[in-house]
């Protein structure tokens, strides 16, 4: 009779495998996190300006917050990754299927932001105010990697539960 880790192998491989690349969107985050109060509150002059870094959306003094919970969300799901076992590891397909989906219209949202940024400041081409989007997109596909773990990649099909094919006589 298989046990509860032996069930919990694929998906602790799986969280495994992805792990230094959540570790790495994470870091550039970080990065950008930082750059950003570098800029905003040391006036670092070899940075872009506060421009380019900030859309103006939300006040920075809420952004700032707001940015640091993320990272410490993420951080959370990068130690369950990497150890492959905790709550943000334990497969759940329909919070996955959800995230995927946020995920994926979080990232072409970013594309439309885009899109309509360079059509309404044709001087900024190509790369101008796209930090903000760049880094969207960076947590979009954090979410999208995150999601398809959840929707059970790397499982042996045999080994899903209510699977017949993998049961025994």
């Amino acid at each position: 009779m298989p046990t509860a880790a032996a069930d919990s192998a694929p998906h602790a491989r799986s969280a495994r495998r992805i792990a230094p690349v959540l570790w790495a969107l994470l870091g550039l985050f970080v990065l950008r996190v930082a750059g950003q109060a570098l800029v905003a509150f040391l006036d670092v002059r070899w940075l872009p300006s506060m421009d380019e870094w900030y859309s103006g959306l939300l006040a920075y003094r809420f952004l700032l917050p707001a940015q640091l919970l993320i990272i410490v969300l993420l951080a959370a799901v990068c130690r369950d990754f990497t150890r492959g076992h905790g709550g943000f590891v334990t497969p759940r397909p329909r919070l996955g299927n959800w995230v995927v989906w946020l995920g994926y219209a979080y990232f072409a949202a970013m594309i439309a932001r885009y899109v309509m940024r360079m059509a309404r400041h044709p001087e900024a081409r190509w790369l101008g105010g796209v930090i903000p989007i760049v880094f969207h997109c960076v947590l979009a596909t954090f979410l999208i990697l995150f999601g398809r773990h959840h929707q059970g990649s790397g499982v042996d099909p045999a080994q899903r539960p209510g699977d017949m094919r993998g049961a025994r006589s």
